[in-house]
């Protein structure tokens, strides 16, 4: 057996540059991983079937699982005939904008490569991951990273600065493809990606926190109603900086002192149930 952790990513800056051809949109982004994590165990099938298992019901256990696509894939390409048991021990909620799917898939690909020995290399992974979804790539390594094309383009970056990050989900799932519908490129506040940059290369945590952006919180908030209060209520307890993740409907806001971390904690556990402090990852 082979145990993967698939941990969650929260979006630092998040801009749209344009529709591309494909029908997809030009995304340039910084991703930070954090500590709120997924389990994964992965064990060698004789029958060649493809079993994922988690106790999460609102985790499919078939091919709509991005685990599931992902050791469909990593059979395929690498001419597997065992089957494979996948075990998801779920802590990142499910349709958050924290790549929670995207981790596990890509915790699937790293996993199976040591399962199977396949000696794939983190490059051959990310090629692997394209082919499953926008932000796997990305996950195959996490850390901090600027995303480009579809996200799939990827440059290291310096970690985010050691800090608390507090994480609320409201009691709603949000549709990726639906926020993407609503975009307007003629209606936006763009990040300055250059500036976020350099803030993590000076490991300025106040610049960073100045640079968060994200142009699709204001669409996804205003399909959500949920959301606004969410973040108000980060900023009303002095959060040093707040901004939503992905396509929503999760808000973080990030801190340095542990004890402003556990008042914003317990200030919101009033808005919602899925409240989360956890530590940003270096």
């Amino acid at each position: 057996m082979v145990y993967e952790k698939a941990p969650a990513k929260i979006n630092l800056t998040l801009d749209i540059l344009h529709k591309r051809k494909d029908g997809f949109h030009e995304v340039e982004m910084i991703m930070t991983s954090i500590d709120l994590s997924d389990r994964l165990f992965f064990e060698v099938l004789t029958k060649d079937v493809i079993i994922v298992d988690s106790e999460n019901r609102y985790v499919p256990n078939d091919h709509r699982n991005l685990a599931y696509q992902a050791a469909k894939v990593f059979k395929k390409q690498c001419g597997i005939r065992s089957g494979v048991k996948i075990d998801i021990d779920k802590n990142i909620p499910v349709a958050a904008g924290l790549a929670g799917g995207s981790s596990d898939a890509a915790a699937t690909i790293r996993g199976l490569n040591r399962l199977f020995s396949t000696g794939l290399s983190n490059e051959q992974m990310e090629k692997m991951a394209e082919q499953i979804g926008s932000d796997v790539p990305y996950c195959i390594q996490g850390g901090t990273q600027l995303a480009k094309g579809r996200g799939e383009v990827l440059t290291p970056l310096p970690p985010l600065p050691a800090c608390y990050v507090v994480l609320a989900k409201p009691k709603i799932g949000v549709s990726t493809k639906e926020v993407y519908g609503k975009v307007d490129l003629n209606n936006m506040i763009h990040p300055n990606n250059e500036l976020a940059i350099k803030a993590l290369e000076d490991q300025d945590f106040q610049a960073v926190c100045d640079q968060m952006v994200n142009v699709l919180e204001p669409i996804t908030m205003n399909m959500h109603k949920e959301i606004s209060p969410i973040k108000e209520q980060m900023d009303n307890a002095d959060a040093d900086g707040v901004l939503m993740s992905g396509s929503g409907p999760t808000v973080y806001a990030i801190v340095k002192q542990q004890s402003k971390a556990e008042r914003i904690y317990n200030s919101l556990k009033g808005f919602c149930e899925e409240v989360y402090v956890v530590h940003s990852l270096r």
